[in-house]
């Protein structure tokens, strides 16, 4: 990957959700696009991401390349377990090494809590994702579902012991 992975400032915050938004666009075919723009409005809010820079135990970290801010995750560790809230590689970045190198820098910073297993949730129609996840070494060990918008749609959780 040429560029940097960084923590993230709030001066992040639109870049962020502009990555989000764009990936989930290009992603998430069976979601009508008002529910993509309310949910990543929602969960990506200026409010949220403050909350996440400041928490104790969390990362959120941004993958920077000439082209500006063009990924993104958000980890969290609770008890022994690392959990990937968000990971997003804009797409016209996707398969360049970036959610990789962003998954080894938050590994390696959530390390610091003594976490003994990370794991990921996403929409079960994600192929690409799943691909990501098993290339890591990551195993499906569970779903459920989300609500967005007046639908739940399914997930798969996806584990990666250390």
């Amino acid at each position: 990957m040429e560029g940097a992975i960084r923590p993230a400032t709030a001066d992040d915050r639109e870049a962020i959700r502009e990555v989000a938004r764009d990936t989930w666009h290009d992603t998430y075919n069976e979601l009508e696009s008002d529910i993509i723009d309310e949910t990543v409005d929602d969960w990506y809010a200026d409010d949220e991401l403050e909350r996440a820079l400041s928490k104790p135990g969390t990362a959120v970290l941004v993958a920077e390349t000439d082209d500006g801010v063009v990924g993104f995750t958000h980890g969290v560790v609770q008890e022994d377990e690392g959990n990937v809230l968000r990971m997003y590689v804009h797409p016209d970045h996707q398969r360049e090494g970036i959610g990789t190198a962003l998954h080894e820098r938050l590994r390696d910073d959530l390390a610091d809590f003594n976490m003994n297993r990370m794991r990921a949730i996403d929409l079960a129609s994600n192929e690409g994702g799943r691909t990501f996840y098993e290339e890591l070494g990551f195993e499906e060990t569970g779903g459920g579902t989300v609500e967005m918008g007046d639908e739940e749609y399914e997930e798969v959780v996806y584990t990666l012991e250390l």
